[in-house]
C-alpha cells in the first residue's frame, strides 16, 4: 500500500525524518561516491536524497508513482520530477546509469515488475541501489514512519527478488540503528546509537542499503535439428536377354527375385 506524496515530504520535514534523512544518505553516498557525467534516476520519494547527486550527475531525475502523487522538486528550479506508471517509465531501453528506490519496493504492488522495468531502463552494466525497510528493525515494526508502512525485508528476500528480476548484488549497507522516537532529548544520541550498531554489526537496523548490477545474458544461438540420414537403395545389375534367360530359369530363387 503506498503512502500519500504529503506524509511523506511531512515526515522528511520533521526532526526525525531529518535524523533519518542524514544517516541513510551517508549510506547511500558511501556506495556511490562518483556519479560526474552519470545520468541518475531516483525512483518512488528519492528527492531527499537526489540532492547528493544533483549537482555532479550529468542528469539527476524523479519518478514517483501514480498511486502516491508527486511534488515538484527542486522547489526553486525547474522540475525534475515526474508522475508514472512503475511499470511503464517513459524513457528509452539503456537510459540511465544508475537508479536509486527509496520508498519504492516496499510500497509497490508489484515489486518484480518495477525492477524488470529498472533493468530495462538500465545502461549495460549499470547499478541499482535500494534502500529497504529491514524486516529485523524497529522501524519496519512501527507505522509512524515512512518506513512502517507496506513489506519489510530480510537480507535473504532482497537476494532472492533480485536474482529473480536479473540483477546480481554486490555490497550491503545498513542505517538507522537509533530507534524510531521523535522526542528532542532521545535524538540528541542518535549519533552514539548508530556509531554503536554499526560497530558491532547489530541485526536491527533500520534500512538495508543493497548495491545491485545488472545482469545482461548473451543470446544463445538455437541448435538446429539434427537430420535422420536414409541409406541410399545400392543399384542391382539387370540380367542380359538370351543366356541371361536361361541361367534364371535354372535358378528358381534368382527369377522369383527379378519378377517381384
Amino acid at each position: 500500500m503506498s503512502m500519500d506524496v504529503v506524509d511523506l515530504r511531512n515526515f522528511y520535514a520533521q526532526r526525525l525524518g531529518v535524523v533519518a534523512r542524514r544517516f541513510v544518505g551517508r549510506g547511500i553516498r558511501r556506495r556511490w561516491k562518483d556519479t560526474r557525467t552519470l545520468r541518475v534516476l531516483g525512483v518512488g520519494y528519492p528527492t531527499p536524497y537526489l540532492g547528493l547527486f544533483r549537482e555532479d550527475a550529468e542528469r539527476c531525475i524523479a519518478f514517483m508513482p501514480g498511486a502516491q502523487g508527486v511534488v515538484k522538486w527542486p522547489l526553486a528550479r525547474p522540475a525534475l520530477t515526474a508522475l508514472v506508471e512503475e511499470g511503464e517509465m517513459p524513457l528509452p531501453d539503456g537510459a540511465v546509469d544508475r537508479v536509486l528506490l527509496v520508498h519504492a519496493l516496499e510500497m509497490s504492488q508489484d515489486p518484480a515488475q518495477l525492477l524488470r522495468e529498472v533493468w530495462r531502463v538500465l545502461a549495460s552494466g549499470g547499478q541499482l541501489l535500494a534502500v529497504v525497510p529491514n524486516r529485523q528493525g524497529l522501524w519496519a515494526r512501527m507505522d509512524t514512519t515512512p518506513f512502517g508502512h507496506g513489506r519489510p525485508y530480510s537480507r535473504s528476500q532482497i537476494t532472492q527478488l533480485l536474482r529473480e528480476t536479473w540483477f546480481t548484488p554486490m555490497g550491503w549497507d545498513e542505517a538507522l540503528y537509533v530507534p524510531p522516537i521523535a522526542r528532542g532529548w532521545f535524538l540528541r544520541s542518535a549519533v552514539a546509537w548508530e556509531r554503536a550498531g554499526a560497530t558491532i554489526s547489530a541485526p536491527f537496523a533500520g534500512v538495508h542499503i543493497v548495491e545491485a548490477t545488472k545482469q545482461v545474458y548473451r543470446a544463445i544461438p538455437a541448435r538446429r535439428e539434427k537430420q535422420r540420414l536414409v541409406p541410399a537403395l545400392e543399384p542391382a545389375l539387370a540380367p542380359s536377354p538370351g543366356g541371361a534367360a536361361r541361367d534364371l530359369e535354372s535358378d528358381p530363387i534368382r527369377l522369383n527375385w527379378i519378377r517381384l
